[in-house]
């Protein structure tokens, strides 16, 4: 059962394309999957979480309807989802929206000027492998 849990991930992202990208290529990676566009509440979009128990969240921290800020703080503020390991994939590339995130709890902190879908995955691909390595080594 833990190694299904490894591969779970929870997406929230407003713009389709990099939601759909990602969905698709994190796919063939053997993930499973939920998605958001990040519209609805905030504690609707933390109830799903819950529901689902992702390992992993990629998180837009920009959006429309929700703000991700918010939802990283609910996250890593919740005992029940604290572990969950959030990489923010955003536009914000001011320090203070980096030094906020890293602040809330935030993992990894991702700018889409400087990625593509395909070179996020493959970062966040190479993290869990030395993650998974280090683990072991803990054992």
């Amino acid at each position: 059962m833990e190694g299904e849990n490894q591969k779970r991930i929870f997406i929230i992202e407003d713009d389709a394309n990099i939601l759909y990208s990602l969905q698709a290529r994190l796919g063939l990676e053997g993930f499973n999957m939920e998605i958001n566009n990040g519209s609805g509440e905030i504690h609707d979009l933390i109830n799903k979480i819950k529901i689902f128990k992702p390992k992993y969240l990629i998180l837009d921290l920009l959006m429309p309807e929700v703000d991700g800020f918010e939802i990283a703080e609910a996250i890593k503020g919740d005992s029940e989802t604290e572990k969950i390991i959030i990489f923010a994939f955003t536009n914000l590339s001011d320090n203070d929206s980096k030094k906020k995130a890293s602040d809330i709890g935030v993992d990894y902190y991702f700018l889409k000027k400087d990625l593509t879908v395909e070179e996020l995955v493959d970062k966040i691909l190479k993290i869990l492998d030395n993650r998974k390595k280090q683990n072991g080594k803990n054992q």
